[in-house]
């Protein structure tokens, strides 16, 4: 059993919820700095000058690489801990040294808009039972739907041949781009030609392992493609409880829909999960 009384009142407005004459555009991403994502803030500027020198020294030369150069970085220098704080600033995580795996994602996206790279989220509503693995005696006071924000990348087509793991291929999330194109490229789709066999198995949302750290290890998807339908271990989607669609900053989506827990909840909640590490029993 999952509680609701923790999570604000959420009014969920979907493609199917606005009307079928609503305009389909594309949702642009931007590049600009926000209250989130203070990519100009001196310890955002370090991280990032430490991601150029890295790069270099490995040969990465296109943005996918340097993104995949950032994130293990931030693998090893974040620790993984349940904070519920979505709207924390990447600065504030990085002085922290600690963050969710949203907070993670947001200095991914915070480094990538400093790269020149526009970013662009998804807005997801997971049910709470994605986390009762990691707190199976605490599961009345896991949340019912937890809002998560995936980010997109703008990136060329030809990053998808030259990846600093030399591996390539890749669909973005509008289709896949041509030479010298652009399409939009989830942070599943970052590391290129992961598969669950080869790789340790799927995402089981147990352990020190978060979605930021298997991303890089294993296929990740909410959409249950072709290639993972069914009961493969990268198919996330019977978790999906509603599709929010895309936003072009994690701000914007939550300033919509808020977060996943209200603001009491929050206050009670972050001393204890904020450094609470992740795999730690429960």
């Amino acid at each position: 059993m999952t509680s609701r009384l923790l999570m604000p009142v959420r009014t969920v407005l979907t493609d199917r919820t606005r009307g079928a004459e609503a305009p389909a555009g594309e949702v642009p991403g931007s590049t600009r700095p926000t209250p989130i994502l203070d990519r100009e803030h001196p310890l955002v500027t370090a991280l990032v000058a430490r991601v150029l020198r890295e790069s270099e020294a490995r040969g990465a030369v296109t943005d996918r690489a340097r993104l995949q150069v950032a994130h293990g970085i931030l693998v090893t220098a974040v620790r993984p801990v349940y904070s519920v704080e979505d709207r924390r600033r990447v600065s504030r995580t990085l002085r922290l040294g600690r963050g969710s795996c949203s907070q993670r994602m947001a200095v991914l996206e915070a480094v990538a808009r400093s790269l020149g790279v526009e970013t662009r989220v998804r807005g997801l509503l997971v049910d709470g039972t994605f986390w009762y693995p990691r707190f199976p005696k605490l599961r009345a006071f896991v949340p019912e739907e937890v809002l998560l924000a995936w980010p997109e990348f703008r990136l060329d087509g030809v990053d998808g041949v030259d990846g600093v793991d030399g591996v390539g291929g890749n669909a973005g999330a509008d289709g896949r781009a041509g030479a010298g194109e652009s399409a939009w490229v989830p942070i599943a789709e970052l590391f290129t030609g992961l598969g669950p066999a080869e790789h340790g198995g799927g995402f089981t949302n147990s352990g020190a392992e978060t979605l930021f750290e298997a991303v890089a290890r294993t296929a990740v998807d909410w959409d249950a493609p072709a290639a993972c339908a069914g009961s493969a271990p990268c198919d996330l989607s019977a978790h999906l409880r509603t599709d929010l669609g895309r936003f072009s900053s994690r701000d914007e989506l939550f300033d919509l829909h808020g977060q996943t827990l209200c603001r009491p909840a929050r206050t009670l909640a972050e001393p204890v999960l904020g450094r609470w590490s992740a795999g730690a029993a429960a």
